[in-house]
């Protein structure tokens, strides 16, 4: 397979500072077969009108991210609208002082489509949508721009999408918005353009301003910026689109807060957005969020800690190792297998062949002979994970060529790699030490 150099580049670079690129993720993609077709059975149900919740648990580089990029990049190839973002000490889901809202923003920033893949695509889905209306009121009507009647019908099927959501929550401003949006797009005003972009981006900070500036009496805030989301969904629907997926990752964040009350706060608008959307409550939207075990099931701190959603979300008495339930909104990543972590180092390695343009001499068998001797260190069976692994290959890759003169097998034999199995022996002796004791 050719390999472009820029989307070579961005794998490499991404994948060697241990974060996931957003770009190129079919070349690299192996294994997590039932947990992609749980996923992409929910973007089914989301495009036939409905609204799901998942939950993405696994260790730290687990491929958490890496799924949910892979999701992202499906769901936009299927005409979803994608809006993902990270949660941080800053962002939350929930905050008196900004923290939700500033979740919500880089929401809206990162809201990406197929054609704009990069994000910042509001602004553009907008002008699309209205583009649109005019295409289809000249095909059906036989009008042109210049007949009398053309703006009327063009107007009429602008507001008849617009006025379908003045009923939800907070509908009568969007569509107050959506209608001076329109009346700016057919003048050509760009400055009122940008005031109303601004708003959905959430960034006016007073009712006041708003007022001011659109003639609005309120603001997205801490409190009904999902309302907003429900809002877009649907709209994006109207728009054209199949729907809209919001990806949420590092839910450890809100693990980590030391007020209880602030992290009680929070798994409580988890549990009100995961009661809306299995209850009908929302329409054409699908939310998936992820976090490590730890974040999840910690009794004290955790969202488990939280009796409403532990209930919900807890293993029930059927599901075990080998019977897991791939239906349950938590989906606990498995290990990738020797097999898929083999067939992942090899595309690696082609990829990164093509990149610094070298024709790469590595065997199968020294691929294999490397993955065995990376799960042979001790705890590997249930400490290491994919991230650690292929950060290890590419530096092996980028030493091996910039160095010709080293080998492969002089690299593995060095210290970094040869203290793994007279460790996991001494550990061995040790356990048996032990169990002798014990007899």
């Amino acid at each position: 397979m050719k390999y472009a150099k820029r989307i070579a580049g961005t794998v490499i670079n991404a994948l060697k500072s241990g974060v996931v690129p957003r770009v190129g993720l079919s070349y690299i993609a192996v294994g997590r077969q039932k947990e992609i077709e749980a996923l992409l059975h929910d973007v089914g149900m989301v495009q036939e009108g409905g609204a799901t919740f998942r939950f993405l648990v696994g260790a730290y580089g687990s491929g958490k991210s890496f799924l949910l990029q892979t999701i992202r990049s499906y769901a936009m190839d299927r005409g979803f609208v994608v809006c993902d973002a990270d949660l941080s000490p800053e962002r939350w889901l929930h905050g008196s002082k900004g923290q939700g809202l500033a979740t919500y923003r880089l929401l809206i920033q990162n809201c990406s489509t197929k054609l704009r893949p990069e994000g910042n695509a509001l602004g553009l889905i907008l002008d699309r949508w209205l583009a649109g209306i005019q295409m289809e009121t000249a095909a059906e009507s036989g009008l042109t721009q210049e007949d009398s009647q053309f703006a009327v019908q063009v107007q009429q099927r602008a507001f008849d999408t617009i006025r379908s959501m003045d009923v939800l929550v907070n509908g009568y401003e969007f569509a107050t918005l959506m209608t001076k949006y329109y009346h700016a797009y057919l003048e050509q005003n760009d400055e009122t353009k940008g005031k109303i972009l601004k708003w959905f981006r959430g960034e006016y900070q007073t009712k006041t301003e708003a007022k001011a500036e659109l003639g609005i009496h309120s603001i997205i805030t801490d409190q009904n910026w999902y309302e907003y989301i429900k809002l877009f969904a649907l709209f994006f629907k109207k728009a054209g689109y199949a729907g809209m997926l919001m990806l949420v990752d590092e839910l450890v964040n809100l693990y980590k807060l030391p007020n209880a009350i602030s992290r009680q706060n929070n798994y409580e608008k988890i549990l009100t957005m995961y009661n809306d959307t299995l209850q009908g409550g929302a329409q054409y939207l699908g939310i998936i969020m992820s976090g490590t075990p730890q974040c999840m099931e910690d009794n004290r701190r955790g969202i488990y800690s939280y009796e409403a959603l532990r209930s919900r979300l807890a293993e029930g008495k059927f599901s075990r190792e080998g019977y897991q339930d791939w239906m349950a909104p938590v989906i606990r990543l498995q290990a990738l297998t020797y097999e898929e972590m083999t067939v992942l180092v090899e595309k690696l390695t082609d990829i990164h062949a093509q990149l610094y343009d070298y024709t790469p001499t590595l065997t199968q068998d020294d691929l294999i002979a490397f993955i065995q001797i990376e799960y042979s260190r001790i705890g590997a069976n249930s400490h290491i994970t994919p991230r650690e692994v292929i950060r290890d290959f590419i530096e092996m890759l980028n030493i091996l060529h910039q160095n010709p003169d080293t080998t492969l097998n002089g690299l593995m034999a060095s210290d970094a790699f040869i203290y793994a199995k007279p460790m996991l022996e001494e550990q061995n002796e040790v356990s048996a030490e032990f169990a002798e004791f014990e007899v």
